[in-house]
């Protein structure tokens, strides 16, 4: 997975602190931290192209995952700044390809990488539904070479 540069349009980078709950008997953070951190990226990113969980809502329909793959590459400490950067790759039917990096921003080390496969759902009927058009173009995409394998 190649990572777009640090500005590129579309990318969305959340700054947090690792918090001492989210630290294991090992001295660094979990792995469902890496997780968490990369769902709370991808909710922020969609609140601030205007979809927060009441227009999904509103919808009748929203995106669950359907996988995730993450590399763990680097440990983070606690108390250490990072910053989650993601960004969609793609839309297809009613798939939608995340990409995302948890990084050490002072050096800009890539502590952990992967993806989420996201299924768009119909709420009341539990099947998958296609994605609207208008959602989609309130995503810019930052596509990849990986992309069509990973979302069929």
């Amino acid at each position: 997975m190649t990572l777009p540069p640090p500005h590129a349009q579309g990318l969305f980078r959340l700054r947090r602190q690792v918090r001492p709950e989210e630290i294991d008997q090992l001295g660094h953070a979990n792995n469902l931290a890496y997780l968490q951190w990369a769902l709370e990226a991808a909710v922020a990113h969609s609140d601030q192209v205007g979809w927060p969980a009441e227009r999904y809502r509103s919808l009748g329909a929203g995106f669950v995952v359907r996988r995730h793959l993450i590399e763990y590459l680097r440990p983070a400490g606690p108390d250490e700044q990072i910053e989650v950067w993601t960004w969609v790759t793609g839309f297809r039917g009613a798939s939608s390809l995340r990409r995302f990096a948890i990084v050490r921003p002072e050096q800009s080390l890539i502590l952990a990488r992967g993806e989420t496969l996201w299924a768009f759902m119909d709420f009341a009927t539990g099947r998958p539904r296609r994605i609207p058009k208008e959602l989609q173009q309130s995503f810019p995409i930052l596509p990849d070479e990986e992309t069509q394998a990973s979302l069929g």
